[in-house]
């Protein structure tokens, strides 16, 4: 677990995200229908739910140091807990917030106790209508919560890119006045770029050493290297907005002179007339704008003029002196 902590610091992370229960503090081991995993294009098929439980959850004895690790390391470190006794002893590591996980947004009562420490909550809104996201955000700040974020995300694992929706983002923070971000279990980097892009504040996804190893998340999770590019390229997605404005840029200024321009394109005496052949449209852009190339043609230049000379108003004659 350290190493993973140690790995995610110097992948560029800001923060370290664990899960906080036991296997019966999530359900109970029974072979009945529902308690075994029935759908068979689930990575976890056949599984007893009570039994993957006790190989994926992390060691509450593990917790204090993953937080010190983390803050030796300037990492936020918080948890998602799944019920009031996680709560408890997760206080005593005084995390900055919470997450809750999609299929806990329905437990109000475990996210009004979540809520009660005063803490600002991270929900996850995989399967969950608007209704159900309205409910579980009005019980947390109804019960203390000092915010909200809103985590779009799609409950099926891996996830298809298709199903990421991540129009939702925007509609998500428009509708609950309040951040929105996405919780990836895409096996790729592409959907997290992507709702950096558009405008998400956050982005979860799960991270492994090494994916060879196996483990339950395995399949859809990120290796450290990985990690590295989707955080420099999430990063420069989520800067690359902007806003709407037209015209050259701060840094795009000394490109201007790299436009066509007018320029004299052979030697001329004074009084020549200016035509198509001694007058062309060239880089660099030190002349006149090209837009004014059917007005010139025809006036008539002061000065001897050398070819590869940029055309200026102060060359030419003025009507009355042709």
């Amino acid at each position: 677990a350290l190493q993973l902590v140690e790995a995610a610091a110097r992948a560029g992370a800001w923060a370290m995200k664990i899960q906080t229960y036991t296997a019966d503090t999530m359900t109970i081991d029974s072979q009945k229908p529902g308690f075994v995993i029935g759908d068979p294009n689930s990575l976890w098929y056949g599984r007893n739910l009570y039994e993957l439980y006790e190989e994926a959850h992390t060691p509450w004895e593990w917790h204090r140091d993953i937080f010190k690790r983390c803050r030796e390391l300037g990492l936020i470190c918080f948890s998602t807990p799944f019920d009031a006794t996680a709560v408890d002893f997760l206080e005593e590591f005084d995390p900055p917030c919470y997450k809750i996980a999609s299929f806990e947004i329905i437990d109000l009562p475990l996210i009004r106790r979540v809520a009660a420490t005063g803490k600002p909550l991270i929900i996850s809104c995989g399967m969950a209508n608007m209704g159900e996201i309205e409910a579980a955000v009005q019980t947390a700040m109804n019960a203390g919560s000092t915010g909200v974020v809103l985590l779009k995300c799609t409950s099926s694992y891996p996830a298809r890119a298709a199903d990421a929706n991540l129009a939702t983002i925007a509609h998500l923070s428009q509708a609950f006045s309040c951040p929105a971000g996405l919780s990836d279990h895409n096996s790729g980097l592409g959907v997290s770029i992507a709702a950096a892009a558009l405008g998400a504040c956050m982005i979860e996804k799960h991270f492994i050493l090494d994916r060879s190893e196996g483990g339950p998340d395995a399949a859809f999770s990120t290796e450290p290297d990985e990690m590295t590019t989707l955080i420099r390229e999430a990063g420069q997605a989520f800067e690359a907005v902007g806003t709407i404005r037209y015209g050259a840029g701060e840094n795009e200024k000394t490109s201007r002179t790299h436009r066509r321009s007018l320029y004299i394109v052979k030697d001329l005496e004074a009084g020549a007339t200016l035509n198509n052949t001694n007058v062309r449209a060239i880089r660099p852009g030190l002349g006149l704008s090209p837009a004014y190339q059917d007005l010139i043609i025809g006036c008539r230049i002061k000065q001897q003029v050398k070819r590869g000379s940029p055309l200026s108003w102060d060359m030419l004659l003025q009507p009355e002196q042709k």
